[in-house]
């Protein structure tokens, strides 16, 4: 910035590593979607587009002893996936790094890391409302039954094994419920003993089920979630958070921003089913 001195002080470049150290740490811990779905790197200095080339499924015949064999036409499709910047920044005073009783550049590694984590899944779990084949409905609780619906339609669609289920926390009440039989009933099933123990269901209709608050919620108090399999669905990635300092000597403060630079998009329609639910309690 024009007019501003800029201090590469050895003092400022040995606190910048923890900065990035704590939030790359704490973005992979907190962001689920990211190890659900494909991933693919981008290399510095190879474009910001990544073409995803997608092959048809064939099929083979019966053949007749000495008959020569036709040739199979082989098109493919291809996906674009698009890189672009997150980031966010913030101004840390120099009293607060000098006179702090807590360790601000840790605290702020933990905030950069968790706002990019939750843009990162936030992105993803938005591709879910794309899918065309979809269950359940506004209003209504989601059901054991739906899932299982959901699944049948992937594995229809051929869709490769493992499948994961992502959802509101809100939603997932609901199907925790109708399990333990509203906490009172008969428990004797392993999903039952499960759910009432740590309130974690593990795997139904071999789906690996996890929950996110990261779900959005609409004004009706309906929620989106989807099961899929890991091809449903691609981020790419180029850099992870990437952490810069700017002093500001005006302001007696250095300007931290952090960046990612990632693209998502769904890769196969038919690879992932939406279920919409009602998320109020």
């Amino acid at each position: 910035m024009a007019g501003e001195i800029k201090s590469l002080t050895t003092t400022l470049d040995d606190l910048i590593a923890p900065i990035v150290a704590e939030a790359q740490f704490v973005a992979s811990e907190q962001s689920i979607m990211r190890n659900l779905v494909k991933n693919f790197n981008v290399p510095m200095n190879t474009g910001k587009v990544l073409q995803v080339p997608v092959y048809p499924a064939l099929s083979a015949a019966a053949l007749t002893e000495a008959d020569d064999l036709t040739p199979s036409a082989i098109s493919t499709s291809k996906k674009d996936i698009t890189l672009a910047e997150v980031g966010l920044m913030t101004n840390v005073s120099d009293l607060a790094l000098n006179h702090s009783a807590s360790n601000v550049i840790a605290d702020v590694g933990k905030l950069f890391g968790e706002a990019i984590a939750t843009k990162l899944d936030s992105d993803l779990i938005g591709l879910f409302t794309g899918f065309s084949e979809g269950q359940g409905s506004a209003g209504a609780e989601l059901t054991v039954d739906e899932m299982f619906k959901a699944v049948a339609k992937l594995r229809t669609a051929k869709a490769p094994m493992q499948y994961y289920g992502v959802f509101h926390p809100k939603v997932m009440y609901q199907i925790k419920k109708a399990l333990t039989n509203t906490f009172a009933g008969d428990r004797q099933s392993e999903l039952a003993n499960e759910a009432m123990r740590t309130g974690y269901v593990g795997n139904i209709a071999g789906v690996q089920i996890f929950e996110s608050a990261n779900v959005a919620i609409d004004g009706s108090d309906d929620a989106i979630g989807a099961i899929f399999s890991t091809d449903a669905i691609a981020m790419v990635m180029s850099a992870d958070i990437r952490i810069e300092q700017q002093r500001d000597a005006s302001a007696r403060a250095t300007e931290l921003v952090g960046v990612a630079t990632y693209g998502v998009s769904e890769l196969h329609d038919s690879y992932g089913v939406k279920l919409t639910a009602d998320a109020a309690l």
